[in-house]
């Protein structure tokens, strides 16, 4: 075998392998839905601060993965390299939200799907979870947790704004309490009746209360 042949064997006989047309549509199919993935990240985020360029890791992901497995299911020797390549990779960057996991997941299973050439599964597939995604991560309701701050002057006004509190709301629980002299801060875990917050206002007005507020809470971060 000359040198010819083994380049031939190695290089040349590959570069068939996947078509062209098969490569452009995977890919345009990749970009199209990661686009999608993009945009119901977008319409979902409920973290601090937005990120745009996660939004683009999203689609780059989507379309990366389709290139990644669609050589990997033309060439069998290829597979058992890239596994290799793969299994040394480590990702240091710190996943801040939850649901960012379900969106990284979501764009690597449609490269993947994409690739195999189920492209019916990728679109039905993506167009459920999407719709799934922004009906309930969007979903507004008085029965989330809110935290409210009080800033008392004695106990006299503690007890006050803790009864109102009570027959203001649906729920209750002291989370924290900081007495210092001349004043009191309270911390309350609380669940609304209603999507009012006009009763945190009437609380402010009572007498012994310097400061009242209220804030959404998610276990994570206050805003």
């Amino acid at each position: 075998m000359t040198f010819n042949d083994i380049f031939k064997s190695s290089f040349l006989e590959n570069i068939t392998s996947v078509s062209i047309l098969d490569m452009a549509l995977a890919l345009i199919l990749a970009f199209g839905i990661g686009l999608f993935i993009f945009f119901v990240y977008k319409k979902t985020y409920q973290g601090v601060m937005y990120s745009s360029s996660f939004g683009t890791t999203l689609v780059a992901l989507t379309m990366i993965t389709t290139v990644v497995i669609l050589a990997v299911t033309s060439n069998v020797v290829l597979s058992l390299g890239m596994v290799g390549a793969l299994s040394i990779v480590r990702f240091r960057t710190a996943i801040k939200e939850p649901l960012d996991i379900a969106f990284l997941f979501w764009s690597i299973a449609v490269g993947i799907v994409l690739a195999a050439g189920m492209i019916l599964l990728a679109v039905i597939g993506s167009v459920i979870i999407g719709v799934i995604l922004l009906v309930f991560v969007n979903k507004k309701t008085h029965y989330n947790p809110y935290i409210v701050v009080l800033s008392c002057a004695d106990s006299i006004s503690e007890k006050k704004a803790v009864n109102f509190l009570q027959g203001k709301v649906q729920k209750c629980v002291v989370k924290s309490k900081t007495a210092e002299k001349g004043n009191i801060e309270l911390n309350f875990e609380i669940r609304m009746k209603k999507d009012n917050t006009d009763f945190i206002n009437e609380l402010s007005e009572m007498n012994g209360i310097r400061s009242a507020v209220l804030v959404s809470y998610n276990g994570e971060y206050m805003g």
